[in-house]
């Protein structure tokens, strides 16, 4: 760990003892109440040096985080292989490793053909073509791919990646939906019987397609993104609910909505992976207003927030340098007044039924 790894984390008792743990769901394991999401390491929204993005992931387990996600999409793979390099200065039996399945690379290009383009929102990553593919032997193929790039010979929890219709599109999400429960999820369910994988799960932007998923299969987790913030909890009422009944390990990732709850509202900021519009600027200024009211900053604020429900054992936060480790766990351990809360939802901010830190 860095000097100034060290020194952010002086005072906030995480430099020694690192963020608590928490048990995911009914599948065995605990993680870390902070993961570390490795989408940014795919070279999302700017190109990282190699070497920062190597040992920013090895900082995060040396801080005490277990929990590393990553996905054959960020980056095409490149996210992938920034995990495996720093995997190898690293005890396998520290980290809980999370991937995802979905997309299948090709990686040699025809005589002639141009390189694959970045998928949307990256600017570099590997020139391998990604393609759909959520059937049986997309499964096993994405799985195996993802072994190699890691470098590591089982993945811990495997997750079906971005059946919504955000990314899919509304004519196609149905039918890559019954692709997955029709073909993929008896991969899936091999896998995990063989001890390949220890849990089975869903990686999705999406509450209701998530829910319909669970309602109909046999998962032990999910890694919701962006539906269940300090700015809006359209997961609160059914589906956080449906993971307590089932004792589904719930994820969060996408706690400040692409950025704007660490930014503030601020020009430019972004909300789900674009630019915010005014709608939600100013609600999240309303929001900011009342923080600053308490002394508490947006983004720690944000964070314990989304990890005071019951059915949350952790959050995936991203970062691109190992004094974001630091910061992300900082923000964990900060002071909040619980009249924050109150104050929030008395301004109609933050749904009255919402759990929040004690």
């Amino acid at each position: 760990m860095g000097i100034k790894t060290r020194n952010a984390l002086a005072g906030t008792g995480l430099g020694r003892t690192g963020p608590g743990k928490a048990a995911l769901g009914r599948t065995g394991i605990e993680v870390s109440s902070v993961g570390f999401g490795t989408a940014p390491l795919g070279d999302f929204f700017e190109r990282l040096d190699e070497a920062t993005a190597i040992e920013t992931v090895a900082s995060a387990v040396t801080c005490g985080i277990n929990l590393i996600d990553t996905s054959p999409h960020y980056g095409n793979g490149l996210a992938e292989h920034r995990v495996g390099t720093a995997l190898r200065s690293l005890a396998r039996e520290d980290v809980i490793l999370s991937t995802k399945i979905g997309r299948v690379m090709s990686p040699a290009s025809r005589h002639g053909e141009p390189p694959a383009p970045p998928p949307r929102g990256f600017f570099g990553g590997l020139p391998h073509r990604p393609a759909f593919d959520y059937s049986y032997d997309g499964v096993m193929r994405s799985f195996e791919q993802s072994l190699l790039r890691l470098g590591t010979d089982r993945i811990d929890i495997l997750l079906v990646h971005d059946v919504d219709p955000w990314s899919q599109g509304e004519d196609m999400v149905e039918i890559r939906y019954r692709e997955v429960m029709d073909s993929g999820f008896r991969a899936l369910d091999t896998l995990r019987s063989q001890g390949l994988v220890r849990a089975i799960g869903l990686g999705l932007d999406d509450h209701e397609w998530c829910e319909r998923f669970i309602r109909e299969g046999d998962f032990d987790v999910f890694l919701l993104a962006g539906r269940y913030s300090l700015l809006e909890q359209p997961a609160l009422s059914s589906l956080l609910p449906l993971a307590l009944e089932k004792n589904i390990g719930v994820m969060l990732g996408g706690v400040f909505n692409s950025g704007i709850l660490a930014t503030g509202a601020v020009e430019g900021a972004r909300y789900n992976y674009e630019a915010a519009p005014p709608d939600i600027l100013a609600r999240v200024a309303s929001i900011e207003r009342v923080c600053s009211a308490h002394g508490v900053k947006l983004a720690h604020a944000a964070v314990q927030f989304a990890l005071a429900h019951p059915a949350v054992a952790t959050i995936v936060l991203g970062a691109v340098h190992p004094d974001e480790i630091a910061r992300n766990l900082s923000a964990v351990a900060a002071p909040v007044p619980p009249a924050l809360w109150s104050d929030l939802k008395g301004e109609g901010l933050l749904d009255m039924a919402a759990p929040t830190p004690s």
